[in-house]
């Protein structure tokens, strides 16, 4: 019996090499051509090259086993790892308006996202995710949140998918309306950058069109929204297990379960570990540097899933959600530096 199980093991193991090593590959080779086309990234480019390859040339079945293990561990693996890129320290720097502008944004972009998905006929969980994903980091909040609402992996795809691209948009156009609306105002464009821009990268991508003082302040803000993931994890959790109808009469003994997800409790440990004691700068460096190759993996892990053809049937639905969050997102934004006096 003992031997089954350990044989078992070893191929469920095993049926998850070529897949992952699929995904590894199309994310080196997006993460060179990153260096070619620096505005869109590596990121970006993995999720777009997965899906070309995944809906043409790698099709076949023995894949999935990889590629699932890519998109839902790796993204966990990246969300732990963030939680030593920050410190709560560094929000200071920001100011008690900038800390105020940020709360006003990702309370404004959680309750839009949700409101239009749920108009548009969208799915609970579909809504948090896009809610989760524009108001706080992306990729990577929607790998935290996804699993902790028990959500679907084909719309965890759909929606990481749509992000991206309204990630990607957004970031070669805010920078510009920044420089032509708010002038020389560094602080005010590194607040309309960071307090809207899905992934990490796209701050710094964005920002970089700008200037470096930019990217420095337009991070400040970022990192504050990264920090608030375990209050948004926990608050959609929630909401989702508020709603499930329970039993009548039940009876079952209760069981103890820790209110937010492992992963999510290892980043805010991480970050409070960061945040008291200083660390040696290697383990930061080696964090961040870990945590984007295991989101550009689990990227072009989520494009080679991604049914297109399913995709393409929901455009023009997907095309309106994506435009009217970032409306919303980029009006919010210039509305509250202005109000608060950014």
């Amino acid at each position: 019996m003992e031997k089954t199980t350990t044989m078992a093991r070893l191929t469920a193991k095993n049926a998850i090499v070529p897949g992952l090593a699929l995904a590894t590959i199309v994310a080196i080779a997006a993460k060179l051509l990153g260096t070619l086309v620096p505005s869109l990234g590596g990121a970006t480019i993995a999720i777009l090259l997965g899906i070309v390859l995944g809906n043409t040339i790698f099709r076949q079945a023995y894949l999935g086993a990889g590629t699932k293990f890519a998109e839902s561990k790796l993204l966990e693996v990246s969300v732990v790892l963030l939680g030593l890129t920050v410190t709560f320290q560094t929000i200071g720097q920001i100011g008690l308006r900038g800390g105020i502008f940020v709360l006003m944004m990702m309370t404004t972009v959680i309750l839009a996202a949700y409101g239009i998905g749920r108009k548009l006929g969208f799915g609970e969980k579909m809504a948090l995710m896009m809610a989760g994903g524009n108001a706080v980091c992306g990729s990577s909040a929607i790998g935290a949140i996804a699993p902790a609402i028990d959500a679907d992996d084909a719309d965890k795809g759909q929606i990481i998918t749509l992000v991206n691209l309204l990630g990607t948009v957004m970031m070669l156009t805010l920078p510009f309306l920044g420089m032509t609306l708010l002038g020389k105002n560094s602080l005010a464009t590194s607040a309309l950058l960071g307090g809207t821009l899905q992934s990490v990268g796209q701050v710094v991508a964005g920002a970089s069109l700008v200037n470096a003082h930019t990217v420095q302040f337009a991070m400040l803000f970022k990192i504050m929204r990264i920090i608030m993931l375990v209050v948004v994890v926990y608050l959609f959790t929630r909401k989702v297990q508020g709603g499930r109808p329970q039993s009548a009469g039940a009876t079952a003994p209760h069981k103890f379960k820790l209110p937010l997800q492992w992963y999510v409790l290892g980043f805010l440990i991480l970050c409070v570990m960061n945040s008291a004691v200083t660390l040696p700068v290697f383990l930061g460096t080696g964090a961040h540097w870990l945590s984007g190759w295991c989101e550009t993996i689990a990227l072009a892990a989520i494009g080679l899933r991604l049914d297109f053809a399913r995709f393409i049937k929901e455009g023009p639905k997907f095309m309106l959600y994506a435009l009217a969050v970032g409306g919303v997102q980029t009006i919010a934004a210039l509305s509250y530096i202005y109000l608060l006096g950014i």
